[in-house]
């Protein structure tokens, strides 16, 4: 059974060449989750849309349902892509791949989507700002998949603390500082110190969820700063 999708708002997460000319998209939608579809024709010279299929870029698309692959129909850019350089472009692709390695397709996930169309453009801030967006969204995200951190209203800031994953933060000797904790769940990461906390605590959470196959983007960032260097 089939049925017609049209004029959904939608962010590609990824696309990858599909038999001769085609493309196999990922896209990010409110309504239907994230969503795979084969763009036919789209790696033809004298295709439309070959401008158009961009990440990054708002999208309005149009799809036939089929199964697990739907077939897209039309494409039109809802506004100017995201104007993300340099290391930037690094950042968006490492959301992008949390999304695919933590969304299901056709399950569908507005507050997630609202959060990405929230990221994007923040995206292109101060490096500090950016730093901090990315984990209040690592953050956000957990919490809409189920695997909410638990930060207490009774941290003490000078306390450090082991985090323990079924019992939350425990005081210990040595630890997070209880003011980077407070700041994570505040999500006011202003200071480096936090944030650098808030990083190293956010990527051992989302290494339970992912397993331990390593990241592409990350892998990739790495690789382009150990070059600069």
């Amino acid at each position: 059974m089939s049925a017609r999708v049209e004029l959904q708002p939608a962010y590609l997460l990824s696309l990858r060449p599909y038999r001769d000319s085609s493309v196999l998209l990922e896209a990010l939608t409110p309504e239907y989750g994230r969503v795979g579809l084969v763009a036919r024709g789209i790696r033809s010279p004298k295709s439309r849309l070959r401008g158009v299929l961009q990440t990054f870029t708002p999208l309005w698309l149009d799809w036939q349902r089929r199964g697990e692959l739907g077939s897209l129909r039309s494409a039109e850019a809802r506004a100017a892509p995201v104007a993300l350089a340099g290391d930037r472009v690094f950042y968006g692709w490492y959301c992008n791949e949390l999304l695919l390695r933590l969304l299901t397709r056709d399950d569908p996930q507005p507050r997630i989507y609202a959060l990405y169309d929230t990221l994007l453009p923040q995206l292109t801030e101060a490096s500090d700002t950016a730093h901090a967006t990315l984990r209040i969204f690592e953050k956000r995200l957990l919490t809409e998949l189920g695997y909410a951190l638990t930060l207490p209203a009774d941290l003490q800031p000078e306390q450090r603390y082991l985090y323990d994953w079924e019992r939350g933060p425990l005081p210990a000797v040595r630890g997070y500082l209880g003011s980077s904790l407070m700041a994570l769940r505040d999500e006011h990461l202003s200071d480096a110190r936090a944030r650098s906390d808030a990083r190293h605590l956010l990527q051992q959470a989302l290494r339970r969820q992912l397993g331990e196959a390593p990241l592409r983007s990350v892998e990739l960032l790495r690789q382009l700063k150990t070059a600069r260097n």
